[in-house]
Order: structure tokens, then sequence, then C-alpha cells
């Protein structure tokens, strides 16, 4: 069925093409044979009259790519010479150049592990052997499902752990560890598993074989196997060894079993006392922070913030630099009167303290938990290496939004963090206690430590800081006024964060109606019985404060009676100039004035809910666009289109579900009024010069078509298969060849492409000017389809912040020079904008250079959210007078269809490609509002 669609598509496809006149008929191809590379090879080692030649053709072999069909033949040589070979450098290079044979793709290296193995019996050097075993290693990583080999190999490893060298015991190791499994049983000295022989080499005398024996244990555990309970006291005691890779290792497989064992039950030394594993791991990875080398260190740190298991009287002694008891173990209540009542003793009162403890404990062996977990963060907060005081910063954040009262625990400790002297440091800690701010409330002393941040010159730093006051709680009128003087502080020092100030204000004005309340008054210079001067629109900080009373008057119906006259005035200024900073207010006895404002939106899901209900009815009401004439049908689409669109406007949850459904709709009328041309009766090379109306329609609904397939997110398979059905109806409309994929054609029922499927067989055997008219007369019967919609469309979208485009003075420099313009624009749903996103700039003279921002230029406040701040360099020669320069974003995009769709035109000259538009470049889509600024090329002074 598919198949043969396929080949009757195809039989289509080499009909069409065989009727136009100047295509060529297609050139032979000629194979050429290679040399065989192991005749080479062997010529070569023939050649080599000593060891330093043999090396030296080695090397030149390893340079060159070697084919499958030749690798069997290379290894043979190799094998041969390897034999001969006295030198044991030449036989580590074979030896090394059979494991890269043997990752060639396409190459299975079952036939040459015989050999392979039989290479170990007489090999005298160790790390000749090492680097066998290492091949080995690479044969069985490529034989997963080779159970006899795998078991050979693993029999080999065995074999030669007891080697003397320790790089041929660690390639045994790794050898169990990559290929061991759950019931490989090994005869040695009795039958024994797998993770028994691993864990003999925990105590071996070379710390790196220490080391490739817990990797190994962790290797099994990475591919699937459980690891035995009994480890974890061996992997305990390797936390104390001299070397830093054996305690790095030993504090993962620590972690490891406290995730496969939480609740199993553990002794603690020098007592009679049991724990459970995790409390007990945790512990003991507590100790690791105070560890000698700092990257154990950092390991620890990381560690403990996934161990979310654990107790949460452990979690508070992390906070807590105070050793419990003084080294001394107290007993219980309990315990201390059944002592006393079975000795019949009882403090007398005349000797000081003699109902005090009386055992002594050794301070080396006192308790890890009680020394071990108490202050494990604060020492971690306090280390001398950043790293380590960020990856604490990072535990905590982990630890804390698991459990909430160790979040209001942990909260000064954080906020001390903004005082670090490492920038990195400082805006880790802001993000963290960003993602647990719904856990905490902020003291006055707890924010004024937080917004003495505001005087940091990093913009980074103070963004996240006004990102973190969006989404914080605060306890007090005090706080709010606080935090609204230090904002209008960061607005006076640094005006370039007008909007970032405008919209944290914003928040903390919805959050807390009531602290705003009292405060109204004082924000508003108000007076009982005397008017006060109105303020000056223009100033940001008056913006500010109204920003803040306008926000917290949403939920506080009070408020607006503390209003005078001019603050009505400026609230319907600013609703329709910052509509996205304030909210509509019901203002009872003013609808007159403020019509639309009046409305209650706060209704919420309700609202949300008639809208979507009123978007499905206008894609139904579409729906039956075949049964009306053809300006009906124009009508009924101009009339949806701009419903659509002030849907969009009105109702932000519900934007992109609107603006991708009137996207969608345009495509359908520009092609209803490409259809409706006079000229498809011309005979075919001469349309594409004479229907320019069809032409640009064409063009532009692959415009659109592209903005709906690459402009907006979450689409299911359904709605880009109904975006392509669009792009190859267009081509037909342009006169080009549609390209299907198969696998759409079950969304695409009765549909255009549907129908020329059915026509293939008819159309194959007709003239290209009678195709046009077969396929003409099918597109216009076909049904328009009909659009589902997904649970969340959200479109990509930019906000250029800088420049602004209001100034009129223009940026003047020196002709053949450049001067620096500063962007900035927040990115809204945009996948990967590192790669994806690029500034464009087009000069008067119609000049446009397209500029590729740095990774490094690319910030993420939060989800869905990006912010772009860079540079942009302009330069032009002399101007006489100062002209405008546009400044847009543009979204790049790669289609695999625009590709196929613009090369098979009906000529081959240029005439028969559509040349873009002059609005947008190739391959890219604008999704910002551009932005003029003038600039000014002065010429250069002799």
């Amino acid at each position: 069925t598919n198949l043969h669609l396929t080949k009757q598509y195809s039989c289509f496809v080499t009909c069409f093409f065989s009727q136009i006149p100047h295509e060529e008929a297609p050139s032979k191809k000629l194979r050429l044979s290679k040399p065989s590379k192991s005749a080479a090879l062997h010529v070569d080692l023939c050649k080599a009259s000593n060891s330093t030649d043999a090396l030296q053709y080695l090397l030149q072999f390893a340079r060159k790519p070697v084919e499958v069909e030749s690798v069997e033949g290379v290894v043979r040589i190799l094998l041969e010479h390897y034999y001969k070979e006295t030198d044991n450098s030449v036989r580590l290079k074979i030896a090394s150049l059979l494991g890269l044979l043997s990752k060639t793709q396409g190459f299975t290296p079952d036939c040459i592990v015989d050999d392979a193995i039989n290479t170990l019996s007489n090999e005298k050097s160790h790390q000749v052997l090492a680097q066998l075993l290492d091949t080995l290693l690479v044969i069985g990583s490529q034989l997963p499902d080779t159970p006899t080999i795998r078991l050979r190999l693993i029999h080999v490893a065995c074999k030669h752990l007891s080697d003397t060298y320790f790089g041929v015991r660690n390639k045994c190791l790794q050898l169990l560890g990559c290929l061991g499994t759950l019931e490989t049983v090994v005869n040695r000295d009795g039958a024994r598993d797998v993770q028994s022989i691993i864990s003999d080499y925990f105590g071996d005398q070379d710390p790196r074989v220490r080391t490739a024996a817990l990797k190994a244990m962790l290797q099994l555990h990475e591919r699937g196997m459980k690891i035995h309970q009994v480890i974890y006291e061996q992997a305990c005691r390797l936390l104390s060894d001299d070397y830093e890779q054996v305690r790095s290792a030993a504090v993962q497989m620590v972690w490891v079993l406290s995730l496969l064992y939480p609740e199993s039950i553990v002794p603690i030394p020098s007592s009679n006392e049991e724990i459970r594993l995790v409390d007990d791991a945790f512990g003991k990875i507590s100790h690791m922070v105070s560890d000698g080398s700092w990257m154990v260190r950092v390991q620890a740190a990381k560690t403990l913030g996934s161990m979310l298991q654990v107790s949460p009287h452990f979690l508070v002694q992390t906070l807590d630099k105070k050793l419990m008891s003084d080294l001394r173990r107290k007993r219980t209540a309990h315990e201390r009167a059944k002592e006393l009542f079975t000795s019949g003793e009882f403090s007398s009162g005349r000797k000081w303290a003699d109902d005090a403890p009386k055992e002594k404990l050794d301070r080396n062996t006192v308790n890890l938990i009680a020394s071990g977990a108490c202050g494990a963060f604060v020492h971690g907060l306090e280390d001398e290496m950043f790293e380590v005081r960020i990856a604490a910063v990072e535990a905590l954040c982990q630890l804390a939004r698991s459990s909430p009262s160790f979040a209001e625990k942990c909260l000064d400790f954080l906020v001390d963090m903004f005082n670090d002297e490492i920038e990195e440091v400082r805006l880790q800690s802001i993000h963290v206690l960003r993602e647990i701010s719904t856990h905490i409330t902020l003291r006055e002393d707890q924010l004024d430590t937080v917004l003495a941040v505001l005087e940091d010159s990093s913009r980074d730093i103070r963004e996240a800081l006004h990102e973190l006051l969006c989404y914080t709680n605060v306890s007090t009128k005090e706080c709010i006024q606080l935090a609204l003087l230090e904002l209008l502080k960061n607005l006076n020092k640094y005006p370039t964060d007008r909007n970032s100030v405008w919209k944290c204000l914003k928040f903390l004005g919805s959050r807390h109606p009531t602290l705003v309340l009292p405060l109204v008054p004082e924000l508003l210079s108000t007076h009982p019985y005397f008017d006060t001067p109105e303020p000056d629109m223009d100033d940001p900080a008056y913006i500010a404060v109204l920003v803040l009373v306008f926000n917290a008057a949403k939920s506080c119906p009070t408020m607006p009676a503390l209003f005078s006259d001019h603050t009505f005035r400026h609230y319907a200024y600013l609703r329709d100039s910052l509509s996205h900073l304030v909210p509509p207010l019901r203002l009872p006895g003013r609808k007159q004035v403020f019509g639309l404002d009046s409305v209650d939106s706060g209704s919420g899901s309700a609202s949300v809910e008639s809208a979507q209900l009123f978007l499905q009815q206008s894609l139904h009401r579409v729906s039956t666009i075949q049964n009306l004439e053809a300006p009906e049908a124009r009508e009924l689409l101009n009339f949806t289109i701009r419903d659509l669109q002030r849907l969009g406007e009105l109702q932000t949850e519900l934007a992109g579900a609107a603006d991708f459904c009137a996207t969608f709709l345009r495509c359908q009328l520009l092609l209803m009024k490409a259809l409706q041309e006079k000229l498809w009766n011309v005979a075919v090379p001469l349309c594409l010069k004479q229907n320019v109306t069809a032409t640009a329609a064409a063009q532009q609904i692959l415009e659109e078509t592209y903005k709906l397939e690459f402009l907006y997110s979450g689409l299911e398979s359904r709605q880009v298969a109904t975006i392509h059905h669009v792009q190859h109806t267009h081509t037909h409309a342009g006169f080009f060849l549609p390209v299907l994929f198969l696998s759409e054609l079950p969304h695409l029922q009765d549909s255009f492409m549907d129908r020329v499927c059915e026509l293939l067989p008819r159309l194959t055997s007709c003239k290209p000017v009678e195709m046009v008219k077969i396929l003409q007369s099918t597109l216009r019967q076909s049904g328009l389809l009909q659009l589902s919609l997904p649970e969340q469309i959200h479109r990509a979208t930019a906000t250029i912040i800088e420049p602004t485009g209001e100034s009129d003075n223009p940026l003047r420099f020196t002709s053949g020079l450049v001067v620096a313009l500063d962007i900035d624009a927040t990115l809204e749903h945009v996948n990967d904008p590192q790669n994806t996103v690029k500034v464009q700039v087009l000069y008067p003279d119609g000049q446009s250079h397209v500029i590729h921002p740095k990774p490094g230029d690319f910030r993420k406040p939060g989800p869905h959210r990006h912010r772009l701040i860079t540079q942009v360099y302009l330069s032009h020669t002399a101007w006489t007078e100062p002209s405008q320069v546009e400044v847009r974003l543009l979204l790049a995009y790669s289609s695999s269809s625009s590709s196929s769709s613009s090369r098979l035109g009906w000529s081959d000259g240029a005439d028969g490609v559509i040349p873009p538009s002059e609005a947008t470049v190739e391959g890219t889509i604008p999704f910002s509002k551009p932005v003029k600024v003038y600039i000014m090329p002065k010429p250069a002074r002799r």
C-alpha cells in the first residue's frame, strides 16, 4: 500500500520531469576501488629494518581511516607482526591499534577474540599486558549479547588479578565491572561471585587499585546490578583513606548503598545503639565536608543534597556547630532512673555533679553522627574554596525544597551568603532562595541584608535579586517600605534597571495588599484636607510607586478611596501605556471614565473557560466555509482572524493558541485569494512571470507556515502534519511540485494531498498543462482541514528593552569606525536561543547585517524565559543627515521542506524561483518589533 503508493508517486515524478525540455540526463557514476589496507601495511612492516622504523609505520597507519571490509585483514597482519616483534614499545602500539580497530563502525570483533586472548599467554611486559587487557575490554563492550565471550573475558581478568603491576590489576577490575553480572560465578578458590572478588581489592596496597575496585563496583550498580549491603562497612572504612581519589570514590559508594538500603539498621560504633543506614551514611558523608581535599569536599556537599530520606533531626544538626554533650554520651532519663533504682542510691547533694554521666568517650572513637553531621553545612558555607561553597548552597536548596521546616532554619545561612566575595556564589545563593521562597517569610533584618545586594555593580546580580523579590513574602509594612526605598535607590543609580524594578514592584504589591494599604497616604503624598501638587508622570520613581499601589489595590477594594483625582487620571494613562504592569481595577462610580477597567477580570478560570469556548466555536464556524460563496467565505475568514487576534490580546493564557489559529486561517485566506485569479489558463512557462498575485500569495503562505512550524511550541504530530499540508498546497499555487511524507497521510483524510495520491495514475499520463488544470480543480474542491488544538501552545516572543527608540539624539561616531549599541531583550518560550536567536541591523541604504550573539550573552532568569544582553557594532560611511537604523531579533530555523520545494521549479532559470521578500532573511523569522535608532557617522577630520 504505502510502498505501492511510493512507487506510483516516483513514476509520476519521473514522467513529469521527463517533459521538461532543458532537463539533462543524469550522468553515470564510476566506482573507484581502493587498494587493500592490509597489503599496504604488510609491505610497510616488511620494509622496516628495526623497531624504530616499524613504530613509525604504525604511527603513520594510525592516522588514516580503515574501511570495514579491511579491518580483519589488518588485524591479522598486526597479530602476525606482534608475535615476531621483540621491542615492547612496538607491541604496545600494536595492542593499542587492535583496540582502536575493534571500535570500527560496522565491524564485529568476535572473530579476533581468540587471537587477542592468546597474546596474553606469553607476554612478559606489564605495560603491554595492561594494554592487551584494555583491548579485550573494548572487544567485550562491543559484544554485550555474547555471554560465552563475556564469561571467557571474566576468567581472563580473574587470572591476571594477581599481577604485581597496578595497571594490570586496574584493567582486570575494569573488565569485571563492565562485563560481570549477578549470575557470573567464578571458580577461584571455590565458587565466588564478581562482587566478592572486586571487594577483595578494597584493601589493595596500591591506592590506584583501591580506586579502580570502587569504580568497578559502581559500574556494576550503573549497569543495574544490586550491590550487596556487606560492602557498606568496607566502603565506610575507605572514607578515611590517605588518598583523595579513594575517599572520593568511597563517598560515591556510601551514597549508592544509602539509596539501596535506606531503612536497614546498622550499629553505631562504641555504643549499644542502632541507626538507619541512610542516617548513618548522611553523618559519615557530612564528616567528609571537612576533608583535606577540596575536591572531596565538593563531592561530599553535592552528595548530601540528594539524600532526601534522611531523618529531620540529622538535617538540623548540619546547621549547628556545637558537639553534643562535649564528647560525652548522655543517657536518657529512663536509663538513669533505672540505674538508680537497681543500685538503691540517689544523689545525696553533698558532692558536686555526683549524678553526672560517669563513662568517658575517646575523642578518636566519638560517634560520627555527633561530630560529622554537626555543622556540616556551616563548614561548607565557610569553606575557603568557592566551589565548595557553591556546592553547599546547592545542596541546601535541594534539601530545603523537600522540607519546609528545614528551609526556615537554613534561611539565615543562605542570606549571609549574599555577602560572599565571589559573584558566582552570590548569584547562586539568590537563585537558591528564589527556589525555596514559597516556604519562607523574610524578617526585616534578613530583608535588610538581601536588599544590600542592590548596590552590586553586576547587572546579573541585581536582576536576579529583583526576580527573588517578586516571589518573596515579607512580614511587616516596614519591610515593604524598606524594599521600596532600596529599589528606588537602585532605580536612581542604575536607570537601565527600570523595567526590572517596575516588574518587581508589581509582584511585591500584588503579594502584600494589606501591608501596602496603610502606606498609601504616605506613598502618594495625599492629605485629608489640602490638595497636594500633582507629581510628574515622566518620573520613573513615581511610576514605580504607582505600580506598587495599583497592584495592591486589585486585591484591596478599600484602597481606591485613598486616591486623589490626579491618581485616577494617572491610572488611566498607565493602564494604556503599561498595561502589562498595571492591572484592571474596579473603580466604583467611574465606569464612564474607565469603561473596560471597571470589568472585573479577576474571575480567573471562568474567563479562561469562556475564552476557550469562544476559540472552539470560531474554529467550528470556519469549518463550514465550503458551503459559502467566495466573497462570503473571505469575509468570514477576515472576521474570524480579527476576533482571534483580539482574543489573544485580552486573554494572555490563550494568546499562543489564538495567534496560531489566526495565522493558520490567514494562510487559507491567501490561498483562497490566489485561486480567484484569472490567469490559470496561460502556458506554464509564462505563468510565473504574469501571475504576480498568485506568486506573491504563495511566498507569503510559505512564510506564514514557517511561522506556524517554528515559532510555536507544544505542537503535536497532527498539527505539524496540517502545517506541512498547507506548505505543500502552496507549491501548487506557485506551480511547484509538492513533496509529501507518507507518514502524515493518516492525519490528512479528504484533503488536497489525499486526493492527489488518488489521482496519481491519471496524472502520470497527462501533459503539464492538463496536470495544472486537474490539480487546480482538485484544490478548489478540497475541503478546509479542521484544525484541532493541543493542550497548550506557546508563541516565541521577543521584546527589545534597550534601545527604546524614543531618543532623538543620534549616536555620533567617525565614519569608517564602529560604535557599540547596547541590546537588551527578553525572550519568551524560545528553545535553544544560543543557536537560533540572531540580531538584524537594517541600514537606510538597504544594507542588512545579521549578528550572532555569543552564548554568554544569554541568561535564564526563569522557566521558559531568557534574557539577551549583548552589544552590536555599527559602522558606515559619512552621512549628511542623521538617519534611522532598524534593529530587530530573528529566529533561525532549518526546514527540509524549504530546500526540497524551492528547487523543483518548472523552469531551470532564475525566474523559476520565488524570490524572498525584502522584509525577511532566508532561513529566519522576525519575532520582535523593530526598534529605530538614530546614528550619525561624521567625516574624519584631516
